[in-house]
């Protein structure tokens, strides 16, 4: 099949014709084709955006919040079909998906229904002065939105439903790897009565489609969640032409162990923040860091818990570690390994490539735990973005510190402790945007998302988002 590029409410071939091929990363095989966009077709979809705007942007909030909150309920709706078409583009488990993913971005469409009917505009009066001044809260114009493989329509549902609710229109691309859900979402956004021109989806790749996107004048502003080196090209080619910018990007995030936490709970969630994903989510805890006293008992018990982990198609139940999303990145992953076998690093499980019967050429890995003797190794400076973490002990809470912060990136940390003092000690000093104590991934779409250092600039979320999406002005009446 064809996926087609969403613009002015219609499904349409890319301008020249020229296409690109979408695989199945568990079967390794084509089973689609997407456009491969060009600055032309960047530029009708913008044409499309510019026109719609100023009726949007005037929509009553009642009547943006009603067509938001109509798409949330049309992906539950469909939540089966989203999920399984997620699966197929990206290798995660049709269970993953459809428990964590598709709720997600209906979750995402309905919260920022909801927030913009709250968000509420500053106003202060100056007293002696005989004047009041009020803040307006307006929409940017055309934004554009670009979105990762990871998390596929839950990353790119938390851009384009805040950037709409807002009164924006939108050039969106999603990730050329896992075009199918965004696909997906259009037929919807036509079916929840979302006017022409208000969200427009460009489908092609990141060098061409994204980069037409980012230094088009029209565009005042681009979210964008992908690595960091994509994120300083943005930022260079957008900073010179006075865009807004929300970058999320590359982590390499700390996961610290002390010896008073609540074992069993830290064992089963370390599992999961090791290797939900196929350990592709930025906000997994790659670096593992254990007090020494329990480190050996970790060690065993980690490794014991991992092994047990089923590797396999995404379509079947007991598949716990699904395929990862591409030949190029599985080779990426796999070579890691061999680095830390060079680093003389430790393979305490995993570590290979598997083949799966009946798939035998997807791109599946088996989970894999390297024990490292320093925290400067290549393994754990840079960002490997799969089934692959690294376990090594410490014997104090300053030199866990400074391993944790010593790396460019600061998205998360997670921190297991039941000591009160320490985790108010450790959660102000470690160098992140989010701290998850003693859970992970808890997520409450109120709160700030985004990093610091190399992990980002900007934060996503809650009044955050809707802060980004617009541009305040100051009105001062004296009376």
């Amino acid at each position: 099949m064809n996926i087609q590029n969403y613009i002015n409410g219609q499904f349409v071939n890319p301008i020249h014709n020229e296409w690109l091929n979408n695989y199945n990363p568990a079967k390794g095989e084509v089973y689609s084709q997407i456009p491969n966009s060009t600055i032309e077709d960047v530029e009708m979809a913008y044409k499309s955006a510019k026109s719609a705007f100023k009726k949007w942007s005037l929509t009553s909030l009642e009547e943006r919040s009603r067509i938001l909150i109509k798409i949330s309920e049309l992906l539950e709706e469909n939540l089966q079909q989203f999920a399984e078409a997620e699966s197929l583009d990206n290798g995660k488990p049709i269970w993953l998906a459809k428990a964590v993913d598709i709720p997600r971005a209906a979750s995402n469409f309905r919260f920022f229904a909801n927030a913009i009917t709250q968000f509420a505009s500053e106003s202060h009066e100056s007293v002696g002065h005989n004047a009041i001044n009020y803040t307006l809260r307006q929409p940017i114009g055309v934004v554009g939105c670009i979105s990762p493989w990871n998390l596929p329509l839950y990353l790119f549902s938390w851009k384009i439903a805040p950037a709409i609710a807002a009164g924006n229109c939108v050039v969106a691309k999603p990730s050329e790897v896992t075009p199918m859900t965004a696909f997906l979402l259009s037929e919807i956004c036509i079916e929840a009565g979302l006017p022409k021109g208000v969200l427009n989806i460009v489908h092609g790749l990141g060098t061409t489609t994204g980069q037409a996107i980012v230094e088009h004048p029209g565009i005042k502003a681009i979210s964008f969640t992908g690595g960091t080196v994509t994120g300083a090209h943005i930022a260079k080619v957008a900073a010179p032409m006075f865009k807004k910018l929300s970058l999320e990007l590359g982590g390499k995030n700390p996961n610290i162990i002390f010896a008073d936490c609540d074992y069993d709970d830290m064992l089963t969630t370390t599992v999961r923040s090791s290797f939900a994903n196929q350990g592709q989510i930025c906000l997994c805890g790659s670096r593992i860091f254990v007090e020494d006293s329990i480190y050996e008992k970790f060690k065993t018990d980690f490794v014991k818990k991992v092994k047990t982990l089923k590797v396999g198609h995404p379509s079947a139940t007991e598949t716990k570690v699904g395929a990862l999303v591409s030949k190029p990145h599985l080779e990426k992953v796999l070579s890691y390994v061999k680095i830390a076998k060079g680093e003389g690093g430790k393979v305490l499980c995993g570590g290979n490539q598997l083949t799966i019967k009946g798939s035998e050429n997807g791109y599946y890995m088996e989970p894999t735990i390297i024990e490292v003797k320093t925290d400067e190794c290549r393994v754990n400076q840079e960002e490997i973005f799969g089934p692959v973490v690294t376990i090594m002990p410490f014997s104090s809470e300053e030199e866990v510190l400074q391993m944790a912060n010593k790396v460019k990136y600061g998205l998360s940390a997670t921190l297991w402790t039941n000591d009160l003092k320490r985790t108010m000690r450790m959660s102000n000093q470690l160098q992140v945007g989010i701290v998850w104590v003693n859970t992970w991934m808890m997520r409450d779409l109120r709160t700030p998302f985004g990093g610091v250092k190399d992990s980002g600039v900007g934060r996503e979320g809650g009044f955050e988002a809707l802060r980004f999406f617009t541009e305040p002005k100051n009105v001062c009446i004296k009376y």
